[in-house]
């Protein structure tokens, strides 16, 4: 839970847990969890007790006095610091100041519950415990996987039941979330075929008053005591737990590798902007991408990606959504209240929905957040303050289309490449080995890199992992490529891919098949390794590797990047490229498939998004034009973010390749190796081709480019 209150009576914020509903109790074996050892028959009214009654715990109040109505339960007691308001509690319900006192008052509770502080979870948990009841716990369980630990042992030695607060849990929808997971149809839903990944994403705005509601708020510890109340633990932790639940991991041991990318806009401690990345022992990636910072709330949602479709389950509204080839369908479902699901579980043996047990991977990400290194502060021109005061809130430019790429991509911000971000470790460096002006080399500043050579390494199998160049620069310092975008996650800046070779994708995405018609998701992606680099002042060598879906080695190659100062605003590079066979080999596009305008492969240049583009050539201008023409060279100029800039690319001197162009949709440039047409190369033959572009500052005129073709 997010908002609880033994501190303070003012009023707090709830968590990210959805609204309690009134669907009657669980029955049956629900959601695989684990069966209680003996029920405990019950013919008199559960006498529960609540910990906490304010924040989320005021929730639990409305839920007992619906369970109340009932006849189910009697509220015996309470206990907060800060008593509630006259006439919130039946007039029997003992009140007390801790929970020492209430379990010393002889009110022989069969149930606790607790809704506190997150670093009082633990004591009060094993407090509970060792008084002989059963104990519902909101999340999360404790703030440390040694406090979790520790409670599964004082669980176990004491017989007792413990209910994790994760309301999302309870909801019907996760059993036909479970048949889509196992490539099945629900009985409501229709199925989206083999699950590649899951992921979840949240945008809530939180003010400052939020963070000033209890001392404990925004902290990752207290007094020498862990908290971890950061983004991806406390407020959206639904988010982690749901997703981790939909992907069958339940213990740590689920887990192979988490990574967590950290970061803080507000003045706190802990995270309200991170990325967790996931993946579990069977090696599905899981990937939550979340903020505190969001231009608006939006109710969080987690999205199974699968060949034929997604699922897209709103959890806090328990509505779900299925988009395939066929169209869109969406359903609601019903919900069990974990309370109810915990009485009929001590008197009829019905499994618990969210049992201590079952968070132990939760557990095993919030130890790896607790562990990590503290977030890192965005800095100030990254984010701007909404409103004014303690009601004033943080946003982050763009943060709805980075969080869609983060998880699109299963990527990190800092593999993204942000400017707040921290910079990536290993896997991207300078494309050249010292700076291109003499001039710089002067300065007292260091600089800019014309370009980032980046190995591709660390990308998801379905991007088809491969080197590129990302960021490429004007010398102004303009960016003019994007890699990893939300449209395409598998455009990968500037560099050399082909979607077919020998029935390998080497471009990412899905493949166009002729059999089929159409694109198709398949398990055929390759991947291009770097086996030797070779640096000079202007220039880089790669040996490159090509290996297919099943390992084996298709190609090999030798890519060259070379740079030339044209003028102060002007600089070239030239890419060739040499693809010598291992073994004969096909190259293929979606062109040579049948798809007709679509022969891109080859040389590709992703640009990022820019205002007024024009796009032409020496005989045409616009897309429609340009798209499939030859001709010596084509250019894109627009507003870019920094300022306007032109790209001038030079069709490759070996062969007359049609263009390939996108502006519409999105904008990048090709040129197409196999534009409609396969290339055969045999064993141990070459194949070569020598693509150049101009990379200026500011609107290049038809006369100033056909001067720069010139000097080729």
């Amino acid at each position: 839970m997010e908002a609880r209150s033994v501190e303070s009576t003012s009023s707090q914020h709830h968590g990210d847990a959805p609204q309690l509903r009134s669907e009657g109790a669980a029955h049956g074996a629900a959601h695989g969890a684990t069966p209680p050892s003996a029920p405990r028959p019950r013919t008199t009214l559960a006498r529960i007790a609540l910990v906490g009654v304010h924040g989320f715990g005021v929730h639990h109040l409305h839920n007992l006095e619906r369970l109340r109505a009932e006849g189910l339960v009697d509220l015996v007691a309470v206990a907060d610091p800060n008593p509630p308001a006259p006439g919130t509690l039946p007039a029997t319900t003992a009140v007390h100041s801790n929970l020492g006192d209430l379990l010393a008052g002889n009110h022989s509770p069969d149930v606790v519950i607790v809704a506190t502080p997150i670093q009082t979870h633990a004591p009060l948990a094993l407090s509970v415990l060792a008084a002989q009841a059963d104990l519902y716990l909101e999340k999360p369980p404790v703030a440390s996987m040694k406090d979790f630990l520790h409670l599964q042992e004082a669980a176990s030695a004491a017989g007792r039941s413990v209910q994790i607060g994760f309301q999302s849990l309870g909801s019907h929808a996760l059993a036909a979330l479970d048949k889509l997971a196992n490539g099945q149809s629900a009985p409501e839903l229709p199925r989206i075929g083999t699950l590649k990944g899951i992921s979840a994403t949240g945008r809530w705005v939180r003010d400052r008053a939020y963070y000033k509601r209890s001392r404990w708020a925004g902290k990752r510890s207290l007094d020498g005591v862990d908290v971890v109340d950061g983004v991806a633990t406390n407020p959206l932790a639904h988010a982690i737990a749901t997703a981790l639940r939909i992907a069958g991991a339940r213990h740590a041991e689920d887990l192979a590798v988490v990574d967590t990318d950290l970061y803080r806009a507000n003045d706190i401690e802990a995270d309200d902007t991170s990325v967790i990345r996931m993946r579990t022992t069977a090696g599905l990636p899981i990937t939550c991408a979340l903020t505190l910072c969001a231009t608006e709330s939006v109710e969080p949602y987690v999205t199974l990606h699968g060949t034929e479709g997604t699922a897209v389950f709103h959890y806090t509204e328990d509505r779900v959504t299925v988009r395939t080839e066929d169209g869109e369908t969406s359903h609601i479902f019903g919900r069990d209240d974990l309370t109810e699901n915990l009485l009929q579980h001590l008197s009829e043996g019905t499994p618990l929905l969210s049992p201590l047990d079952h968070s132990g991977a939760f557990m095993r990400v919030l130890e790896t957040i607790r562990t990590a290194d503290e977030p890192a502060l965005i800095p100030t021109e990254n984010v701007v303050w909404v409103g004014s005061g303690d009601q004033a809130h943080a946003v982050i430019p763009g943060i709805e289309d980075i969080l869609d790429r983060a998880t699109r991509a299963h990527a990190t911000f800092s593999e993204l490449g942000l400017s707040w971000a921290r910079p990536v470790t290993s896997g991207a460096e300078a494309l050249f080995a010292n700076p291109a002006d003499p001039a710089d080399q002067q300065s007292a500043q260091p600089a800019i890199p014309a370009a980032v050579l980046r190995s591709g390494s660390g990308l998801q199998p379905s991007l088809s992992p491969r080197p590129y160049l990302h960021p490429v620069s004007t010398r102004a310092g303009i960016v003019v490529t994007d890699h990893l975008a939300s449209d395409h996650a598998w455009h990968l800046g500037a560099g050399f891919a082909l979607q077919d070779v020998n029935g390998s994708n080497f471009w990412g995405g899905r493949s166009y098949r002729r059999t089929a018609g159409k694109y198709v998701d398949l398990d055929d992606h390759g991947r291009v390794d770097i086996a030797g680099i070779t640096r000079g002042r202007d220039y880089t060598e790669l040996e490159l590797e090509w290996f297919g879906a099943d390992g084996s080695l298709l190609l090999k190659e030798h890519r060259t990047f070379s740079r030339s100062l044209i003028s102060p605003t002007t600089w070239r590079l030239d890419i060739q490229t040499q693809l010598t066979g291992v073994v004969d080999v096909t190259l293929g596009s979606p062109g040579s498939h049948g798809a007709a305008g679509s022969g891109y492969g080859g040389f590709f240049w992703r640009l990022p998004v820019n205002n007024s583009p024009r796009v032409f050539s020496s005989t045409a201008e616009g897309e429609p034009a340009v798209h499939g023409s030859v001709s010596p060279w084509l250019a894109w100029s627009g507003e870019f973010d920094g300022g306007p800039a032109t790209l001038v690319f030079g069709a490759p001197l070996e062969s007359p390749d049609p263009w390939f162009v996108r502006c519409n949709g999105y904008p990048a440039v090709g040129s197409a190796l196999a534009w409609d047409t396969a290339v055969e190369l045999a064993q141990g033959t070459s194949l070569a081709r020598t693509n150049t572009v101009w990379i200026s500052d500011g609107s290049l005129d038809v006369h100033q480019i056909e001067e720069l073709i010139a000097s080729r």
